[in-house]
């Protein structure tokens, strides 16, 4: 087990059994993430409404905020994701007898907790509220522990150069070219662990392209407005479009974001690049604010109604994000009216006063998919006996909520029939008798989609499996069919 040491106050120490001892950074080199960016996050989504003690933290300097964090939200440090060929190499080192330094910048106990879990390191060094172990700090507080003997360094970042320069010997672990030459400049380099590839395509994983499909929906009041022919309407629309990928671009990294630390025990969750590492939380912490104000503004130029109601979008998802999604039935409620909300988007950016059957359908039809998720999940559960996912639900739950859905399922069809023998349905269309047709389309399809959903067999994002299924496809282009036809047909 590793040894407690405070590098400010405690002796130096031999150098170990071999000749010269490794010593290794935690941030970003033993550990994919940076532990005060986790800290922060885990802090962030228990309390978001204390965010301003960061300020009051951090004013009392970064190793004060990095104690304050750990006290007040210490992370599970068994869900952190490591690399993987860098501790195999540290364990064939330690089975050789030689002498393993944890040495990091993140506070002692938090860099104590990995050490434990790892069962790596003969002595652990970090902050400790007063210092920072960073850089020229970490340099000294080495050479004063090996009594100036020589040492080999593992790290990632230019602030490791300062501990490089009196190292023996340079091990990189994700370097950038440029740093590993500064780095050879002043050091031998040994081992180089390099980046995993594909950060590019990491971060169109993170922002989700294909879930912007969902976004189609601000199309609606443009499409049944019957207004696609005017220039004007089509191209607020497409801004529209463009605006609300950006703002759920953005809070997609933020859910994934509060949800790391579930994500990383999930079974396909886990590969999500928050989760897996192969994106920092601080890159998100940065680019998902970026992205929100982007589409306000892109918003702000559609019109104003429409801004506001992207901004009312992007309260409640961030709402959700650290609270709602962890109340039962609260959740897929807010799921449902996130839905909805886009189609109050695409009315408002038009300016077309939208339907009361419209807006009620809209809120029981995705009530209800929200539902099937939300079973899905609980399906898996049961199944792989997992520990619940933090949404608040139980595994007998499951049963209720099917009732639920497949009411609220029916319920949505419903709403449409009333829409279908409304007497202003009859002035928007040239056929509207033609419109009952899609009736039993639509029944079928939820009907099988709560059928599979009972069976295990529905992905937990209903929209998504549409998307692949082929069924779902058909009977998709079916009803665009039949209201094409039921618009335009002249006899």
């Amino acid at each position: 087990m590793s040894q407690p040491f405070d590098p400010l106050t405690a002796p130096g120490e031999p150098a170990g059994r071999l000749d010269i001892p490794l010593v290794v950074d935690l941030d970003g080199t033993l550990m994919a993430n940076d532990m005060l960016w986790e800290t922060a996050s885990r802090f962030l989504s228990q309390h978001p409404g204390r965010a301003h003690w960061l300020v009051r933290w951090a004013a009392q300097g970064k190793a004060h905020l990095k104690k304050e964090l750990w006290a007040a939200a210490p992370v599970r440090v068994e869900r952190l994701k490591y690399h993987a060929e860098l501790v195999d190499w540290l364990r064939e080192e330690r089975a050789r007898g030689r002498t393993l330094v944890l040495a990091s910048a993140s506070h002692g106990d938090a860099a104590r907790a990995v050490a434990d879990h790892l069962d790596l390191f003969d002595v652990v060094l970090g902050s400790d509220g007063r210092r920072n172990l960073r850089s020229d700090v970490k340099a000294q507080a080495l050479l004063d522990l090996f009594d100036g003997g020589p040492f080999e360094y593992v790290g990632n970042s230019r602030h490791d150069l300062d501990v490089w320069r009196h190292a023996t010997t340079a091990h990189l672990v994700s370097a950038r070219r440029s740093l590993a030459a500064r780095a050879a400049s002043s050091s031998t380099v040994g081992r180089t662990f390099p980046t995993p590839p594909g950060l590019v395509r990491n971060w169109v994983r993170a922002l989700r392209p294909h879930q912007w499909v969902k976004n189609l929906l601000v199309f609606l009041p443009l499409l049944a407005s019957h207004r696609v022919g005017e220039p004007a309407a089509l191209a607020s629309t497409v801004m529209a479009f463009v605006a609300f990928c950006m703002a759920a671009s953005s809070v997609y990294l933020l859910n994934d974001i509060a949800d790391v630390e579930h994500d990383r025990i999930h079974p396909t969750k886990r590969a999500r690049p928050f989760a897996a590492g192969t994106i920092g939380l601080g890159s998100g912490w940065i680019v998902w604010p970026l992205l929100a104000l982007a589409g306000l503004a892109l918003g702000l130029a559609v019109s104003v109604p429409f801004c506001l109601v992207l901004l009312v979008y992007l309260l409640v998802t961030a709402a959700y994000s650290f609270a709602l999604k962890r109340q039962p039935v609260v959740d897929v409620l807010t799921l449902a009216g996130l839905y909805t909300i886009r189609i109050v988007a695409g009315g408002a950016a038009v300016g077309v006063e939208l339907s009361v059957w419209l807006l009620g359908f809209s809120g029981f039809f995705f009530l209800s998919l929200a539902l099937v998720k939300r079973v899905s999940e609980l399906y898996k559960t049961r199944e792989s006996q997992l520990a619940p996912n933090g949404r608040g639900y139980e595994s007998q739950d499951l049963e209720l909520l099917s009732s639920y859905g497949v009411a609220t399922s029916v319920a949505s069809v419903l709403v449409f029939t009333l829409f279908v023998d409304d007497p202003g349905t009859a002035q928007l269309y040239r056929h509207p008798q033609l419109l009952w047709f899609a009736v039993p389309v639509l029944l079928w399809w939820l009907m099988r989609v709560w059928l599979l959903a009972h069976r295990g067999q529905m992905d937990e994002d209903p929209i998504l499996f549409a998307i692949k299924d082929r069924r779902s496809v058909i009977c998709a282009g079916s009803i665009v069919a039949i209201f094409l036809v039921a618009t335009l047909y002249p006899g």
